[in-house]
């Protein structure tokens, strides 16, 4: 990603680890261009800063997980160690150690797509309970209209013929 280009839409580059959501620390190092290598020398020498709410090393178990979240190659080239991923949290202090105003930047601006990303889903789980809610309540006016569906179809039959009166002897 070049210097000149403003961070865009960062909401796809977020992914879903162990419940948390996540930033690759390859994809990292390329927002605040560094080499990766550098970013993870960077993070070991701040251990301390980094505790596992903030960035954890991906286990071998999850390498699939995130294999079909970024769709990579799962056997040919890439890296010879398990990624490291950062939170939310993870970013911001990664901007600190780096220290550049480049990652000050692109750490806000993935702050913001965290919290983007925080407030969709919030709206999304309201959104959920609105339809619960409206199928809750459908429900009971259906159960309301059949029983006076079924209260009204004996008054709608055609009333019975009175008996006729016989004529003559």
């Amino acid at each position: 990603m070049a210097s000149s280009s403003p961070v865009q839409d960062l909401g796809g580059i977020i992914l879903t680890l162990r419940g948390q959501r996540v930033i690759l620390d390859s994809v990292l190092a390329e927002l605040y261009e560094v080499p990766t290598k550098v970013l993870n020398q960077a993070v070991k020498r701040n251990e301390d800063r980094f505790p596992l709410e903030f960035a954890f090393q991906v286990a071998n178990e999850e390498l699939p997980i995130l294999r079909s979240q970024i769709v990579t190659s799962s056997s040919h080239g890439g890296r010879r160690f398990r990624p490291y991923v950062f939170t939310e949290h993870g970013v911001l202090m990664a901007a600190n150690i780096l220290n550049s105003p480049r990652a000050v930047a692109v750490s806000v601006a993935l702050v913001k797509a965290f919290v983007r990303m925080r407030e969709v889903l919030a709206s999304n789980q309201v959104m959920g309970k609105r339809l619960s809610d409206v199928e809750k309540t459908l429900m009971t006016h259906d159960a309301a209209l059949r029983d006076i569906y079924q209260r009204i179809q004996p008054l709608l039959q055609p009333p019975p013929e009175p008996p006729r009166k016989k004529i003559g002897f």
